[in-house]
């Protein structure tokens, strides 16, 4: 068992997976190549389902990381629609719940997260959504569009771009987050701030400090949101974007060690030599700021693809990147790098009244991290100094009339 024919085995066929699965023959794997996902349709996109998507500007063809027909080309197994059941890596086989067990050498998980559920009283009836996979998104698409209205639970940034598309596509959208403002968990109060406020003047409604106590419903669809406060708030369709724990209940069973999703090091390898775990459902370290992190990004799944395939075909890994993600609403691009863990100060760059504007995150003279909206030459020039990690002039990065290329130097 194990033996080098066996190839790799891929358990989730998402970002992650299947650019792993694409790297490995393009850095000339020549074993067999098995990956293996949930959903019925091949590898896609999905950031764009919250955006794109749901307005009608992206489907799955245009979503899809490789056109179909190269998986047969470059030999790759793909089997979709498919569950795995167990993992054996005393035996180094996957068996999948239609009974059929998949030999490996080595095995790459990339199982992704799913979306949190709310155990609450309501949360089966019809129109109760949530949105992670191409088949949420288009349930909810085809609930939204004029005269209908949404109710967005959670203020992260999937509820946001649901809102804003909401609005595209002429629906009312209202936001309930629990915490005092949005993007709580993941930016900086100035951010939540100008959010709120331009969210606000294109006719979101926002209930910050809510607590979602149920949904009321009549002949078993969602009529409304029933606050803590006593109130119900109406709606024709409710987005439950509360985040995404990580799938690894396999790994668990199997034994892996796990945390906030599967341990890995630096090359996204398990305490199991032949076992690696990338993407979303992966617990990193990240050595620019150090600790462990768990990070849901598209940047995160390409740079683990690569190093876990830089392992498997012998090739030098690749430099560890500065962290990095993004979010469209309406006509903004919310650009962040690095993250703000140990920083104590912060500097805006330009005017948030403009909506082009940075913040960034210091630790005395250390630039930690960047959150930038409509100004890519902040966002870019702050990655790398977040790199570099040598002291900054805090009056030059302050004044917006010094190129970032001057602050950089």
């Amino acid at each position: 068992m194990g033996d080098k024919n066996n190839g790799v085995v891929i358990v989730g066929a998402g970002h992650a997976g299947g650019t792993a699965a694409a790297l490995l023959r393009q850095y000339g794997y020549e074993h067999p190549i098995t990956l293996i996902g949930d959903e019925p349709i091949a590898p896609y996109q999905r950031p764009p389902l919250s955006k794109a998507w749901l307005k009608g500007e992206a489907d799955a063809q245009s979503l899809m990381l490789k056109p179909e027909s190269f998986y047969a080309e470059a030999a790759i197994d793909l089997i979709l629609g498919t569950k795995v059941a167990r993992l054996d890596r005393e035996s180094k086989i996957v068996e999948l719940a239609d009974g059929r067990s998949i030999p490996y050498e080595y095995l790459i998980l990339a199982m992704g997260a799913r979306a949190r559920t709310l155990p609450i009283p309501g949360a089966e009836l019809a129109g109760v959504m949530c949105l992670r996979s191409a088949a949420d998104a288009e349930t909810l698409k085809a609930a939204l569009g004029p005269g209908r209205r949404l109710a967005v639970i959670g203020g992260g940034y999937i509820g946001l771009e649901a809102a804003a598309s909401a609005r595209a596509l002429g629906a009312e959208a209202v936001v309930l987050e629990r915490e005092p403002r949005i993007l709580a968990r993941v930016a900086c109060q100035v951010l939540s701030d100008f959010f709120t406020n331009y969210h606000r003047a294109k006719g979101v409604d926002f209930e910050v400090s809510a607590m979602v106590e149920g949904f009321e419903g009549v002949d078993g669809h969602v009529t409304g949101v029933r606050l803590g406060d006593g109130r119900t708030i109406p709606c024709d369709a409710a987005l439950v974007g509360v985040g995404a724990p990580p799938n690894d209940e396999l790994a668990r069973e199997a034994g892996l060690q796990c945390e906030n999703g599967i341990v890995v090091d630096e090359h996204a390898r398990t305490a199991d030599p032949a076992v690696f775990a990338i993407g979303d459902v992966s617990w990193r370290p990240m050595p620019r700021f150090d600790r462990m992190f768990r990070l849901e990004s598209v940047a995160n799944a390409l740079e683990q693809a690569r190093q876990v395939t830089s392992v498997i075909t012998g090739r030098t890994p690749p430099p560890h990147e500065v962290t990095w993600n993004w979010s469209d609403q309406y006509d903004l691009k919310y650009q962040f790098a690095g993250l703000p863990f140990d920083a104590d100060d912060i500097i805006i760059r330009g005017d948030p009244g403009t909506a082009r504007f940075a913040v960034f995150h210091l630790k005395g003279d250390i630039l930690e991290a960047v959150e930038a909206v409509n100004a890519p030459a902040e966002f870019m020039a702050g990655r790398q100094l977040i790199g570099q990690r040598k002291p900054i002039s805090r009056a030059r990065l302050a004044d917006a009339t010094v190129s970032m290329k001057e602050v950089a130097a």
